[in-house]
């Protein structure tokens, strides 16, 4: 009654082929881009932009990034902190060489140096894969990290040893900086978030997402069809650390204002690899699903004891946090190994058939 797609003819392949082919789910994808681009600007506060969306929408375009290597390629990954720091380094170093030029451009043109990077660590993955290729990428973690720490040029020889980023300007109105105001940066934000996953999610449903499926499925089977796995294992390590590295620039230019090098250490990897995991490996929306738990969801607990009215010391609350967070993130992964995005699945699934779902 309310998810059906009798009646929904297609008359065309592109149309069969299109990403949301049933109408309820174009609705509701037009639903969501209202409320992003006019409920929440306007009823929101700008502690909440800041506190919640801004951080938010960066960390799922980061989880996509990971989702592409692990979850649509199948290489695992525990560097996806080091490549955001190479976004946040690179756009650092062009916007301060280059300060005429738009920030936006250099937010974009960071994840390109990222990419480079990924690809030259991501050759091991030629010969290695599984647990043997993540710790090749945690050794990628831990040099890059030791760069930002002992590479002066990389911080315009700081003596605090961090980047702080200056204020920048579009059409007269700043972007970022500390002057910047939050829904500014807001919509800079959803706006290039928006975009990039439009155009990964094509990618991915085109030959060259095709290629990354297949090498994840069956390597060997793959190769033997004419599927090239170094051309589609380095494909992967570069969208993806691309990807990272434009995150990883808005990280430190659209949210936090300036950063140091522990910004970027394995526990923001391992972070992000939760949002994959809990999100579900191979899901767009999977993406944007683990990233809101793991993020979102432990700031709520946070606000709960004062909206309560409930005296419980900061360090009880926090200790509670973690172990709510955790048992939460079990119970999911018990109910469903395939994580929220394949709950999703199936419930809509039970809406095509309701009232029959058995």
């Amino acid at each position: 009654m309310f998810y059906r797609e009798a009646g929904q003819f297609k008359t065309s392949y592109a149309a069969d082929q299109a990403a949301f082919p049933l109408l309820e789910d174009r609705i509701g994808i037009a639903i969501l881009l209202l409320v992003a681009v006019i409920a929440i600007p306007l009823l929101a506060s700008n502690f909440f932009l800041n506190t919640i969306m801004i951080p938010f929408l960066i960390f799922a375009l980061a989880t996509i990034g990971l989702n592409i290597l692990t979850g649509y390629c199948g290489q695992l990954s525990l560097g996806t902190g080091a490549f955001m720091g190479v976004g946040a380094y690179a756009c650092y170093k062009l916007t301060t060489t280059f300060p005429d030029i738009n920030i936006i451009v250099w937010i974009l043109a960071s994840g390109i140096f990222s990419a480079g990077i990924g690809v030259l660590f991501g050759l091991p993955s030629l010969r290695i894969k599984g647990f043997y290729l993540a710790v090749a990428t945690l050794a990628a973690q831990f040099f890059l990290e030791w760069c930002f720490i002992r590479v002066p040029w990389l911080y315009n020889n700081n003596a605090s040893g961090a980047i702080e980023v200056p204020t920048r300007t579009l059409a007269g109105i700043a972007i970022t900086g500390p002057t910047a105001d939050p829904l500014t940066r807001y919509f800079t934000v959803l706006v290039i978030v928006s975009v990039l996953t439009l155009l990964i999610g094509n990618l991915i449903r085109g030959r060259i997402g095709r290629t990354w499926m297949m090498i994840r499925d069956m390597d060997i089977a793959a190769e033997l069809i004419g599927v090239r796995p170094l051309a589609a294992k380095l494909s992967a390590f570069a969208v993806s650390s691309f990807v990272c590295g434009v995150a990883g620039a808005m990280f430190v230019f659209l949210w936090l204002g300036a950063a140091e090098p522990s910004s970027f250490n394995i526990r923001l990897s391992f972070q992000i690899l939760f949002m994959v995991i809990l999100g579900g490996l191979g899901s767009m929306a999977g993406s944007f699903m683990g990233a809101a738990f793991i993020f979102i969801l432990p700031i709520v607990i946070r606000m709960l004891p004062a909206a309560l009215d409930l005296d419980i010391g900061a360090a009880t609350a926090e200790q509670l946090n973690f172990m709510i967070v955790g048992a939460l993130i079990i119970a999911i992964l018990i109910v469903e190994p395939h994580g929220l995005a394949r709950l999703w699945a199936v419930f809509r699934q039970k809406l095509r058939v309701w009232p029959f779902p058995y």
